[in-house]
């Protein structure tokens, strides 16, 4: 019997779970598969969130030969065959059917039709890879969908990226992972309790594929029976969450940890903690980011933040996991309750703009070094006052005033 995620694979955009934005009535990838305008393209998005079934569809609208490639294993002579047997149809090449079967049953093999290369992982081809596939994507010789969970801005070269529409997906809607748990159910046969179901649309993170193998394992081990939460449990043995520490995930975690103890909202600032410490984050990672966020946020109006900082990191270094957490948890505590000031970095980054903006200006003389008597004879330190009121700032600076304290 074929794995259940393949039974559940829709065939027609119909059929296809999510991506309303992209695909429902009058949205734009939906018109150019319809129109048959289909071009290059990033799908960008989760995992389990259906870039792989919307590749397959997409061929299958444009009755195209599909070839697909994951990044993790490939290589230019890969992408070499395939485009060998685009110029030469009596290459012994495999087509692999990826998309749906012809309309004889066959599994649709080389034509004159056009050429989709789905590129799963796309972010894992490095920069000569990238450069050898764009050609191939500017003549037309092949249509490009890559895949990846990745920010393609930072992970696909510029040229390759111009000739591609990036698309964003997103994390299924907790509506419509009921709808894929409802299908797999249905499909299976079996029955599945409102516990269960609830449990799974959370456990499922908006990755379809998660809940799609947790029922099909649940299913084989309790078949005949209605599958319950309890059930699940025992079949996970331990739930985890989605974090890849390389990927976004990690990025907008840690954005969200900040912000939240910016604005001193500090139950937001555990549960973002709690995230990270659960996921496995690196404690010193989560430290190192908030004795930044003491000088940065806090700053002058309390600086034992700082000092309260730096010891939650050095226990973090000294203690590790599990024990560590609590040091973060309060720290993070103590920081969200601080009051803020961003009056030093600002006055900081006003002053690196000056500096920028116009060079080395002359420092003034009287607060120069005079090491030697010809530096004297030049004025170098003449008339320095140590208690000056007088402003040190070079003359084209003379009024500027850095540090901003209300």
């Amino acid at each position: 019997m074929s794995p259940l995620a393949d039974l559940l694979r829709p065939t027609s955009l119909d059929q296809y779970f999510g991506q309303s934005h992209l695909v429902g009535k009058g949205a734009p990838l939906r018109r150019a598969i319809e129109s048959q305008t289909v071009h290059s393209m990033i799908f960008w998005g989760p995992p389990g969130c259906g870039k792989t079934t919307l590749a397959r569809i997409i061929a299958a609208s444009l009755d195209a030969e599909i070839h697909y490639l994951s990044a993790v294993s490939a290589k230019k002579d890969d992408i070499k065959k395939i485009v060998e047997s685009v110029h030469n149809p009596q290459s012994d090449l495999e087509v692999r059917p990826l998309g749906p079967l012809s309309t004889t049953g066959e599994p649709r093999g080389r034509t004159s039709r056009q050429v989709i290369l789905f590129l799963d992982e796309i972010h894992r081809f490095n920069k000569a890879q990238q450069d050898y596939l764009l050609p191939y994507v500017e003549d037309g010789t092949l249509i490009l969908i890559g895949a990846t969970t990745e920010n393609p801005s930072f992970e696909v070269i510029g040229p390759l990226q111009s000739r591609c529409h990036v698309y964003v997906l997103k994390s299924l809607t907790e509506t419509e992972l009921t709808q894929v748990i409802d299908q797999a159910v249905l499909t299976l046969k079996t029955h599945i309790d409102d516990d269960a179901r609830a449990f799974l649309v959370t456990y499922g993170n908006g990755d379809a594929r998660k809940v799609i193998n947790v029922i099909e394992t649940a299913h084989s081990l309790y078949e005949g029976k209605t599958i319950t939460k309890q059930n699940l449990l025992d079949t996970l043995q331990s739930p985890y969450l989605r974090y890849d520490q390389a990927g976004d995930e990690h990025y907008d975690t840690i954005s969200a940890f900040i912000k939240s103890m910016r604005a001193s909202q500090v139950d937001a600032a555990l549960y973002y903690l709690a995230r990270m410490i659960v996921a496995g984050e690196d404690p010193l990672f989560i430290a190192r980011r908030m004795v930044i966020f003491s000088s940065e946020d806090i700053g002058i109006a309390v600086p034992t933040a700082l000092v309260v900082a730096n010891a939650v990191f050095r226990a973090c270094e000294t203690i590790g996991y599990p024990e560590c957490q609590l040091n973060l948890a309060e720290g993070v505590t103590y920081l969200c309750q601080c009051k803020k000031s961003r009056a030093v970095n600002d006055a900081l980054m006003a002053a690196m703009a000056d500096v920028k903006e116009f060079g080395n200006l002359e420092i003034p003389l009287k607060i120069r070094n005079a090491p030697t008597n010809l530096m004297k004879e030049l004025s170098y330190g003449k008339g320095y006052n140590k208690y000056d009121t007088e402003s040190y700032l070079p003359d084209k600076l003379k009024n500027k005033k850095y540090l901003q304290i209300t």
